[in-house]
């Protein structure tokens, strides 16, 4: 799709070692032993199955006890996905050349949609973190004490624990590249754009987890039940309100720093830390507070624990393997001419996100039902 290979997206996919005349098409399969690296299929791999098994299990939740939120959040994500990342891709067929250059490009990997944009597990990622995050802020029972806001801003912050382990050490191994020169990515984190840390990484699934849980999450934990046409035009309308949040959001920074890029990283820098210290008083104030319990929660999501545990092992063997290069960069660039990230704020992500799975495992659990695919405590009902 020549037509389409704008100069910035060509220079990005030729630094990645492809090109971008002859990427693909619509759909385009690759063997997965001829990629970049071995890096890109295990990647890819972990993603994937995370995500759709993150989705059978939305679906026998649905079916076996009638609660949609774990679904509607999947799906949710995805839209979100779908309405963000194109005009990303390809701004001059939204019309939006003058004003939005190409931000980054992903390297191409074994199953690749949208002429090498957007490969599977960027659309299997969104909804698999989503469900990380969520779930764990659910389990330990921060949305039915605290409320929907208090428990969508500790979404976003567990959210950038898991994703900033992956976000800092991507352009590395290239799974992608950013485009450093674009205002847009400025300023950068090391490696990674400051925005990118904050914007989608806390914002984004804070946004999307306040939506889910206010149109879906909070009335069945009452105990009410959705037809097939509410949770429809619901997840629909969660996507393009994540999507609105997105934008929203991020507006003190993008306003009051518009004409500084310092003003601009203290004010993202301000959000981040806001969201920090409320999430981490919230979570460790709702842990001690359930373990002081004899019952805890009813509600256990066994798939979330483990998998968030091979998640977290699988992205320790990536970046163990990436710390000799790592070490051995001059400038914050390796030998191979790939930028490295903050190691030192990906270990605190680790702690973060370990810390996180852990709790799950030593709060006490009430014996009921509530494992996986049991929801709320009160009786279903049917509401308008």
């Amino acid at each position: 799709m020549a037509d389409h290979c704008s100069p910035t997206f060509d220079q990005l996919a030729s630094a990645l070692g492809f090109s971008c005349q002859e990427a693909g098409g619509l759909v385009e399969v690759r063997n997965p032993l001829a990629l970049e690296n071995w890096t890109l299929p295990v990647l890819e791999l972990t993603i994937v199955l995370g995500s759709v098994l993150a989705l059978v299990v939305a679906i026998v939740r649905m079916r076996r006890m009638g609660d949609p939120t774990n679904l509607v959040l999947w799906f949710g994500a995805t839209a979100y996905l779908f309405i963000i990342e194109p005009p990303l891709y390809f701004p001059a067929a939204f019309g939006i050349e003058d004003h939005v250059d190409t931000m980054f490009a992903h390297n191409v990997f074994t199953v690749e949609f949208l002429w090498g944009r957007l490969p599977l597990y960027i659309i299997s990622i969104y909804p698999l973190m989503a469900t990380m995050a969520f779930e764990i802020v659910r389990m330990l029972g921060v949305f039915r004490r605290y409320g929907v806001l208090a428990g969508a801003v500790c979404v976003g912050f567990v959210h950038h624990a898991f994703y900033e382990i992956f976000d800092h050490l991507g352009p590395q191994l290239r799974w992608w590249e950013w485009s450093t020169e674009n205002p847009i990515n400025q300023p950068l984190f090391d490696s990674v754009p400051l925005p990118s840390v904050v914007v989608f990484a806390v914002l984004w699934p804070m946004s999307l987890a306040f939506c889910v849980q206010f149109f879906v999450g909070r009335h069945v934990d009452e105990g009410r039940r959705f037809s097939g046409p509410e949770l429809v035009w619901r997840t629909v309308v969660i996507g393009v309100l994540a999507s609105l949040g997105t934008f929203i959001l991020p507006l003190p920074a993008t306003v009051f720093g518009m004409g500084s890029t310092t003003a601009r990283a203290v004010l993202y820098a301000a959000e981040l830390l806001v969201v920090t210290v409320v999430a981490i008083w919230i979570l460790v104030r709702q842990w001690m507070r359930l373990r002081g319990e004899k019952d805890g929660p009813t509600y256990t999501n066994h798939f979330v624990q483990r998998y968030g545990v091979v998640y977290l092992s699988v992205m320790a063997l990536l970046w163990a393997t990436a710390l000799p290069d790592y070490f051995g960069a001059v400038d914050g660039v390796t030998d191979n001419g790939d930028p490295v990230g903050n190691l030192w704020y990906t270990l605190a992500c680790f702690a973060v996100a370990v810390l996180c799975v852990v709790a799950t495992f030593t709060v006490p659990r009430r014996n009921t039902a509530g494992s996986d695919i049991a929801s709320a405590e009160a009786p279903a009902t049917t509401g308008p």
